[in-house]
């Protein structure tokens, strides 16, 4: 049987730190404990320490300023390849008035469905949300999401009865690495009853997984009506993309 390769120490620190962030004990912002201090709760040397916190500024979790010390990142709303909006700031910025509902919410074990859309293992904890946008009263989108509790604990006690799920996670959360899928689909019954529009009504569908340092965050699946939402995208020679 093949033993299990032991981490570098500077490496379990890293993953120790990370820890704290992603589970948003430390929120963005969170003043990270000094060098100094990490040495003695490690008991190790100040290099190392270094180098940990080396590898958290560069996945971007940390802000390391010089005098000031280290900060837990504000996380971005944007990436490279495809925009993640906030949809609530979106309606809001259109001068439409916003409104949400949480149609459902669900704390279980991932089913093997769930961990394919996840990228998790069946049995891991998730939170499961379905929730509905809507602006100037029309709804706009239908979001199903799962969220990994095992990398974002924090979310047991959000409040998303208050605060769309997205909006929380995109305020909370630091993500590296976000995965798009765009199709088209015709409405079932359930989704064309929540959406307002006709059984069989053409649909846009944007399937998003996110990841921070490789673990997986969240899945949602957004259901747009096909005649109430449009995709933009703007390319250059380079082959970068941006889309709203």
């Amino acid at each position: 049987m093949t033993r299990p390769i032991a981490l570098p120490r500077y490496a379990e620190i890293q993953r120790a730190l990370e820890r704290a962030i992603l589970s948003g004990e430390w929120p963005p912002g969170h003043r990270v404990p000094s060098e100094q201090e990490l040495t003695r709760r490690y008991g190790c040397s100040r290099m190392t320490v270094n180098r940990a916190l080396t590898a958290l500024a560069a996945a971007g979790l940390i802000v390391r300023r010089r005098r000031s010390g280290s900060f837990v990142a504000t996380p971005s709303s944007e990436e490279t390849v495809l925009e993640i909006h906030d949809i609530e700031a979106d309606v809001r910025r259109s001068g439409k008035a916003y409104r949400f509902q949480l149609r459902s919410r669900r704390e279980r074990r991932a089913t093997r469905t769930d961990a394919a859309r996840l990228a998790v293992t069946a049995g891991t904890p998730v939170l499961a949300l379905e929730c509905l946008h809507l602006a100037a009263g029309q709804p706009l989108v239908l979001e199903d999401r799962l969220i990994n509790l095992a990398a974002v604990e924090a979310a047991r006690d959000a409040d998303f009865a208050q605060k769309p799920p997205g909006s929380w996670l995109l305020a909370q959360i630091p993500w590296s690495e976000a995965e798009h899928q765009i199709s088209a689909a015709n409405a079932d019954i359930a989704t064309a009853k929540a959406l307002g529009i006709a059984p069989g009504a053409a649909c846009l569908l944007v399937r998003r997984r996110t990841f921070q340092a490789g673990s997986p965050l969240t899945q949602v699946v957004l259901t747009y009506p096909g005649d109430r939402h449009h995709l933009v995208a703007r390319f250059s020679p380079a082959g970068s993309v941006q889309a709203s």
